[in-house]
């Protein structure tokens, strides 16, 4: 347990991003995840809202619960505050934190936006976080407090989404979109100044730390204006596309309804005018 929380430091090497460790113990969350969140959606599409959000009220306790577990231990190993200081739920995936809990616990139109919230951000952040992750799995062990942790919370992220979708508790209102807009900006720019105080990386906005955002900053040339500005606008236009490809599919399913209503419709005429005939 003494080396699994990294007390005195990891005796271990590294397995290395993508190792076959790597990827069978993030495959194993992503599994699970995915089987849960269709499982459970699928059971609770048709019960009353209180049943539908008791799967969300746990889910929000658990990723919360193993956060905090985190922070302790690193505060612990550090004996200071830093373990706090650079654990603040300020990276895009960490906001979640906060949106699981709101989506859980709160009501009306707080309630709807941060589902939608977490419906957006869940999936994307529960592959970045697990697959993606290239630099912690090439700092630490797969089996230690920094994967293991940040693997379940970004797993119940994405599990949580799913089972939104599924359950179709996605509410997606377009009068919705701008408190999405807003709390996404909020963080990022707390996210920015908290940056510059304590000299970090909080949602990647000063560097690309080995992660896709590599992309952007070699486009920019890590221009310190262009590069988080061209982040934030790649959040915003992820939103974006997340709700129109929602809308999309949402009204395909409508018309193919529409569709097998007027054919159940017409069977129904079929039958009652053969009916009619036999009498």
């Amino acid at each position: 347990m003494k080396e699994f929380f990294g007390f005195g430091g990891y005796a271990r090497q590294p397995e290395g991003a993508f190792s076959w460790q790597h990827l069978l113990f993030v495959g194993s969350l992503l599994t699970a995840m995915v089987v849960l969140a269709i499982v459970l959606g699928v059971h609770n599409r048709n019960k009353l809202k209180s049943d539908q959000n008791r799967v969300l009220i746990w889910s929000a306790l658990l990723i919360d619960a193993v956060e905090i577990l985190k922070i302790v231990v690193f505060c612990l190993r550090s004996n200071s505050i830093d373990g706090l200081l650079y654990n603040l739920p300020l990276f895009l995936c960490s906001i979640q934190l906060i949106a699981l809990p709101l989506a859980a616990f709160s009501k009306g139109r707080i309630k709807e936006a941060s589902m939608d919230f977490v419906c957006i951000f869940g999936i994307l952040g529960a592959v970045f976080g697990t697959i993606g992750a290239i630099q912690n799995y090439n700092a630490y062990p797969v089996l230690g407090i920094e994967n293991v942790a940040s693997g379940i919370t970004h797993s119940i992220s994405g599990f949580a989404s799913l089972y939104i979708l599924v359950s179709k508790m996605a509410s997606m209102k377009k009068r919705n979109i701008w408190i999405t807009f807003v709390i996404l900006m909020a963080f990022c720019i707390a996210a920015y100044i908290t940056n510059i105080v304590i000299d970090y990386n909080y949602m990647f906005l000063m560097s690309h730390d080995g992660t896709p955002y590599s992309i952007v900053y070699n486009l920019v040339g890590g221009n310190p204006v262009l590069y988080p500005l061209l982040v934030v606008v790649l959040f915003l236009l992820y939103i974006w596309a997340f709700y129109a490809v929602f809308y999309l599919i949402a009204a395909k399913a409508k018309v193919k309804q529409g569709f097998d209503l007027q054919a159940d419709s017409l069977t129904d005429s079929e039958n009652n005018a053969e009916v009619t005939f036999r009498k």
